[in-house]
């Protein structure tokens, strides 16, 4: 069963900067695509951020494009985010799907392209 959790959460004020970090543990596959999803209250839960495998091709939701950046080292997967924007708060999670699951009809900024999920952190941004 893989594990995944994050941390790397707090309150900053606008313009400032966090990292995220999501530990990959207990995981019997070598590869997977990586997200990251936010969900801010009374919203439904969007894709911030992916990356295949491989590390190539990272693609990100408009809104972040610029600020945010997803890297993988080892077991442990990042998000840096930069110029902070009040609208960033929300509880940010990190997924997982197994390169080894094959194909999937979801594309990876969707939640439905993902099998397992950390149990959050939260980013406050205050103006």
């Amino acid at each position: 069963q893989v594990q995944l959790a994050e941390s790397g959460g707090g309150s900053v004020q606008a313009g400032g900067s966090l990292r995220l970090s999501c530990a990959v543990s207990r995981s019997p596959y070598s590869n997977n695509y990586m997200g990251w999803f936010r969900q801010a209250p009374g919203k439904e839960r969007e894709g911030v951020a992916a990356m295949s495998p491989s590390g190539t091709g990272p693609i990100y939701t408009d809104s972040v494009k610029g600020r945010f950046t997803i890297s993988q080292a080892k077991n442990t997967v990042y998000l840096q985010m930069n110029n902070l924007e009040p609208e960033d708060t929300a509880m940010y999670y990190c997924a997982a799907r197994p390169l080894a699951w094959g194909a999937s009809r979801a594309t990876p900024l969707t939640q439905q392209f993902y099998n397992y999920w950390g149990q959050g952190t939260q980013v406050t941004v205050s103006s």
